[in-house]
């Protein structure tokens, strides 16, 4: 088999290899699996010691699928300047974001479906669960989202949810530009941003709502 790439650069850490290298190891796991099989191709075609291969994934399936989905977090996040995502409005932001990840994913669609297929172990359910939140947590970063109160926790579960449900839409869709995973994400999109919209009515309401402590507070500190 022809080697293609190179060797870990000089003074390049574990971490950095795992993240340039991770592309790479799910294109061989659509086809060898997320096993040792598929790090020893990786090495084999792009001239890394296949043992430090080993070591910088050390942890096994799950050690590769996490390093690449943090690959495609910093793949996505590159795809747009501040300046682009700034002049999009909130829902637009959160869709092009995802699509962008889609189509990083979309040359690795059988990788994907045998990684959902490791995360959906019960030995795997907490770090799948750890994996999706971060996935959220970046998405709505790069979305510009600064919420550090409770719509923080809430923002970003809901938005792993609707994620890992597009996921499974994505990688069984035949469909021209994948327009049935679009149509799918388009409206649980919108279902999000009219569930944030009916949280800040309700803060509002709140707002206004008669509330006898601080009313009782207010007389007895009036000026």
């Amino acid at each position: 088999m022809k080697k293609t790439g190179s060797a870990a650069p000089t003074g390049e850490t574990l971490d950095d290899l795992r993240l340039r290298l991770a592309p790479k190891v799910a294109e061989n796991a659509a086809f060898d699996g997320w096993s040792r099989r598929a790090l020893d191709v990786t090495a084999h075609q792009t001239g890394v010691d296949g043992d430090v291969l080993a070591l910088a994934f050390d942890g096994g399936a799950m050690a590769m699928i996490d390093a690449w989905f943090a690959s495609i977090d910093g793949a996505m996040r590159a795809a747009f300047t501040p300046e682009a995502l700034a002049e999009m409005k909130i829902r637009a932001r959160i869709t092009a974001l995802v699509e962008a990840r889609l189509t990083l994913m979309a040359k690795h669609r059988e990788a994907l479906r045998r990684a959902q297929a490791v995360l959906a172990m019960p030995q795997n359910l907490v770090r799948a669960a750890k994996l999706g939140w971060r996935t959220a947590d970046r998405l709505w970063r790069a979305a510009g989202d600064t919420a550090t109160d409770y719509n923080h926790y809430t923002k970003r579960a809901i938005l792993g949810t609707v994620y890992a449900a597009t996921l499974l839409v994505f990688v069984n869709d035949e469909s021209d530009g994948w327009a049935d995973t679009k149509a799918f994400l388009a409206r649980r999109i919108d279902g999000i941003m009219r569930f944030e919209k009916a949280k800040a009515r309700l803060a509002e309401h709140a707002e206004m709502r008669f509330d006898p402590a601080r009313f009782l507070g207010r007389l007895r500190y009036r000026a």
